[in-house]
């Protein structure tokens, strides 16, 4: 359990979301106790559909457009996630409250946040405090070949 941490970067292997990358949000140990999860598992956001291709000679405006993408926020087992050696440092525990994500109204506004923060990222990936870091944020935005 020690490997999924806040943070890190992970592929989604099973569900609607299967070879997605996602970040984790929050980890919960084996031995878990809540009513609706009784194995361990983890609060993963991730992206949904990603930003398009952009290239140099297109303007700002166009490339804001193209930037765009869709995340989404979800209750894993960890079983069902493979952990990369790649680590983000996006604050998602500031962006996301557990007990938002029992309404649909919460779990919009807390998916649009995470829109926001993921769209910011992409954009000033060059922005980041280490190297290792900016390894992960770009490995995070980029499409998952195989």
């Amino acid at each position: 359990m020690a490997i999924l941490k806040s943070g890190k970067v992970v592929i989604v292997l099973a569900g609607r979301h299967a070879g997605k990358k996602a970040v984790v949000v929050k980890s919960y140990d084996e031995n878990a106790t809540s009513e609706k999860h009784r194995f361990g598992h983890c609060l993963i956001a991730g992206i949904d559909r990603p930003a398009r291709k952009v290239t140099k000679s297109m303007s700002k405006k166009k490339i804001e457009k193209r930037s765009k993408m869709k995340p989404f926020i979800k209750y894993v087992n960890v079983r069902h996630v493979f952990p990369t050696r790649y680590t983000v440092d996006m604050e998602m525990k500031k962006v996301v409250n557990e007990s938002d994500l029992a309404s649909a109204d919460g779990k919009i506004e807390t998916k649009k946040a995470i829109k926001k923060m993921f769209e910011d990222r992409y954009l000033n990936q060059t922005n980041v405090t280490s190297e290792k870091k900016a390894a992960g944020s770009n490995y995070f935005f980029k499409k998952l070949r195989f």
